[in-house]
């Protein structure tokens, strides 16, 4: 993008003397576009591949570069590595702000005022004509991109812009709409757009941008119903689930993103020095659960993956070539404080034993902690309260043996999730569903199936607890 865009936000360029609206915004983001011809579910899932896309294969690969983000109703953004390096400015709806007013002091922002919260962005009014159509602008010295959507019920289109002069027009809209109703706000932004320098959009952008939407677009359902589990029934009984696959990718980026944007809010929050003891409390409740759901989502998904593509080596996922050597004994220690509080939080107790001198094994660390999360969730989630959960890690022969087993408090039977004569209903061959617990879990199968692709064994008998064995490096 030229120095003129930066200049569009500075005080020679006050845009119109009205008031501006983010239905303008996205009118000017829309002029010379063709009419959509999308639904709202269709055109909400090329929003979220759009974010997923930009996020992961783009800004991601800027790691050293700041910058600025715009978003409305609702941060669009949701990667903590980029919150924490981008300057960002929200406009959200007015129950927020109620919400804000009715609990001071202990949100920023409450009385009218922008919420500034310690991730870097501002919480600004989205007024009643603004519309509630997602809206996000990114501005860094070498990507510059706008996106939104628009249009009727039966016409809905998402927009994608890159080119210079667009963006200028809309970012010296938003700056009138700053100037004419927070005079500081439009300052602070006109000052971090000066921060930024020279601007320069990688002219390869859009070439790399649309086959990368494409390719996620490509897996994901053709609607998000059930429609597609309905039709698999003709088909293998168990070897085809990309209706599954595709209907779990669709919930995975509706439930973990919003859920990721709770967490950094709670986390901006926690900085804070003046909560008091009960709140933050209740604070960091929040973000364990956050977390939690967040990792059982992706792992969800990741077992779909796997059962809808079986193989090794090149035909799979390519996990077993990024097996290494991974001291578990260190990484159940590391892990243990955090399934602490975890199971703490359902009453439960957490005992872990761990024999000395233990070699090391053949896995994936960064996937090895998930799943083994995953795993004790599985496990823990029907036990009842008061029930200690134990955890035994133990050389046996050319192995390492993780045994994990349970005391319940009360007449329940071990934990698991599914041992044999629990009233559990299997959902297709990746997920079962506990209905006394209302627990939606990976299956067994599934689960065997992971540990698999991370060098272990899975073995699992009905009230005796799980044994992974783990190959010595």
């Amino acid at each position: 993008m030229p120095p003129e865009a930066a200049q569009a936000m500075g005080p020679d360029n006050p845009g119109p003397p009205d008031r501006v609206t983010l239905d303008r915004v996205r009118a000017c983001l829309g002029a010379g576009v063709p009419a959509g011809r999308n639904d709202e579910d269709s055109v909400r899932r090329q929003w979220w591949a759009a974010l997923a896309t930009l996020q992961s294969d783009c800004l991601l690969l800027r790691p050293d570069q700041g910058g600025v983000w715009l978003a409305a109703p609702l941060p669009a953004l949701y990667e903590p590595q980029l919150l924490a390096r981008l300057r960002g400015w929200v406009w959200a709806p007015p129950q927020l702000e109620t919400l804000l007013s009715a609990a001071p002091p202990l949100l920023p922002g409450a009385g009218g005022r922008p919420m500034t919260l310690a991730s870097g962005f501002e919480r600004l009014p989205l007024e009643p004509d603004d519309g509630t159509d997602p809206l996000l602008i990114v501005i860094t010295p070498s990507l510059q991109v706008a996106l939104c959507l628009d249009g009727p019920s039966a016409g809905r289109r998402l927009l994608v812009r890159f080119e210079p002069s667009v963006l200028s027009e809309a970012l010296g809209l938003i700056h009138a709409r700053l100037a004419a109703g927070n005079a500081a706000s439009a300052e602070r932004l006109e000052e971090a757009m000066r921060t930024l320098g020279s601007l320069q959009n990688d002219p390869q952008l859009g070439l790399r941008f649309w086959p990368q939407l494409a390719d996620r677009l490509a897996a994901m359902a053709p609607s998000v119903t059930l429609q597609p589990l309905a039709q698999r029934s003709h088909g293998p009984p168990e070897g085809d689930v990309s209706g599954e696959l595709a209907l779990l990718e669709a919930l995975t980026h509706e439930v973990r993103t919003p859920l990721a944007t709770i967490r950094t809010l709670i986390r901006s929050l926690l900085r804070r020095r003046d909560l008091s003891t009960v709140v933050r409390q209740r604070l960091e409740h929040i973000d364990g659960e956050c977390s939690e759901q967040i990792d059982r989502f992706g792992l969800i998904f990741l077992a779909a993956e796997l059962q809808n593509r079986p193989g090794n080596g090149s035909h799979g996922t390519g996990v077993e070539q990024e097996l290494a050597r991974t001291d578990l004994s260190a990484l159940l220690g590391q892990l243990e404080p955090l399934w602490q509080r975890q199971l703490s939080r359902r009453g439960l107790e957490l005992q872990l034993a761990i024999s000395a001198d233990l070699p090391p094994v053949l896995s994936d660390p960064a996937r090895l902690e998930t799943m083994l999360g995953g795993l004790i969730d599985r496990f823990s989630r029907s036990l009842p309260s008061g029930s200690s959960v134990r955890l035994r890690l133990q050389a046996a022969g050319p192995r390492l043996k993780l045994q994990l087993d349970s005391t319940a408090a009360g007449p329940a039977a071990a934990g698991g999730g599914d041992p044999d004569g629990a009233p559990v209903r299997a959902v297709g061959p990746v997920l079962s569903w506990n209905p006394t617990t209302g627990s939606l879990q990976l299956s067994r199968q599934a689960t065997q199936r992971l540990f698999q692709r991370l060098g272990g064994r899975l073995t699992e008998r009905g009230g005796s607890g799980l044994t992974v064995f783990f190959p010595i490096c």
